[in-house]
């Protein structure tokens, strides 16, 4: 059964430690409900993707929204979870189980103040004090040891990245980065510098998702769910320079669509780390290993390439409310292939997309590769 998307909202990111997690919530999908011309009757089931929300975020929401009485799934899945809250409301709606689903993805980390955030105590490699930061500076190191480049590729991904940010108004931080400010800015963890990481803060999106075609009226261009792959990643030894559990979901979900990397006229992809954004180039495809520096270089991944990649500003300039973010990159990828002009501050690529791709990885510690990845295929006619 083919899945469409009805609606989309979304709130500028930012720090709103004042805001309670329904109020961020609350605006963004009254705004893909909206944009779905869909009423509270005309939605089976709200998904919620959240990770550090407290207790039932979805049945809060849903109160606020009107959406009693019917399923709310709250789903956690670190990073990746709003884009595992999609997977599933995609996989019920084939299953013929609903046939319109709300999903939500929202976090509030400003209440935790600032700097890297809280993991598991109980992790062992957390115990023996990695972080986050850490974790992808090992693998940066690997990378360019292994192929050569150096540290101003990886901060090119920044400056690409913030120059996109720039033009989206939803974006938490709105000014380009030229390269030396970003080689410059603070060490974090070798050689990864502060604008390299990508920051904390609060947001909130929403995408409404049917069997049902959207009304043309509302939609110029249909867009569909071309495909929708979850998997969890493996243990044990891999190697850093390296994402193996990226490259086996996206050639999953590539078989899935009947597409390819050539067919991506956008991408988001989980720049969680500049580091990480080269290494995602060559495990969905659009280059092989130890070519993500070139094809940066190129411009193939600049808005007037021929893959656009975070378009939006990506993790490090939009930001990375962790529960907000899969759903967020549906919503921008959604926008580019719907060619909706009547929203602002997207900017417009140098070739109008047919097919797009959203990719989202969790849980990076713990002994895995990655412990979750989910990736989105969208499509357009």
């Amino acid at each position: 059964m083919t899945v469409y998307l009805h609606g989309t909202g979304i709130i500028p990111f930012g720090r709103y430690p004042d805001r309670t997690l329904e109020d961020l919530a609350v605006p963004a999908a009254a705004d893909a409900l909206a944009e779905a011309a869909a009423t509270p009757d005309g939605i089976d089931a709200t998904y919620c993707g959240n990770v550090y929300g407290g207790m039932l975020p979805a049945h809060r929401i849903a109160a606020r929204l009107g959406l009693t009485g019917r399923p709310a799934y709250n789903v956690e899945a670190a990073c990746s979870s709003s884009a595992v809250a999609l997977h599933l409301a995609v996989s019920a709606i084939r299953a013929g189980q609903l046939e319109t689903a709300l999903v939500i993805g929202v976090e509030q980390l400003s209440v935790f103040g600032r700097g890297t955030l809280r993991l598991n105590a109980d992790d062992p490699e957390i115990a023996e004090g990695l972080t986050m930061p850490a974790a992808y500076a090992m693998r940066a190191q690997r990378y360019l040891a292994q192929t050569g480049a150096v540290v101003e590729d990886l901060a090119a991904v920044s400056v690409k990245n913030h120059a996109n940010g720039a033009l989206n108004p939803d974006a938490q931080f709105r000014r380009p980065t030229p390269l030396d400010e970003v080689l410059g800015s603070r060490p974090v963890a070798d050689p990864l510098t502060l604008l390299q990481c990508c920051g904390s803060g609060d947001g909130a999106a929403a995408v409404v998702v049917s069997a049902r075609p959207p009304d043309p009226a509302i939609w110029p261009r249909t867009v569909r769910v071309a495909a929708s792959v979850v998997s969890s990643g493996s243990t044990g030894p891999h190697d850093l320079s390296r994402e193996p559990l990226t490259e086996r979901v996206a050639t999953q979900a590539y078989t899935e669509a009947g597409l390819g990397p050539s067919d991506l006229g956008v991408v988001e992809l989980h720049d969680a780390f500049t580091i990480a954004e080269l290494l995602y180039y060559e495990a969905l495809g659009l280059c092989g290993y130890g070519e993500a520096p070139g094809l940066l270089r190129d411009g193939v991944t600049e808005r007037s390439g021929r893959h656009p990649v975070n378009a939006g500003g990506g993790l490090l300039a939009r930001g990375h409310p962790l529960g907000a973010t899969g759903v967020a990159q549906v919503v921008e990828v959604t926008r580019h292939l719907a060619g909706r002009s009547d929203i602002p501050g997207r900017g417009t690529l140098a070739h109008r997309p047919d097919a797009g791709l959203t990719h989202c990885t969790g849980g990076g510690i713990s002994g895995y590769d990655h412990a979750v990845c989910t990736v989105h295929i969208l499509t357009a006619t």
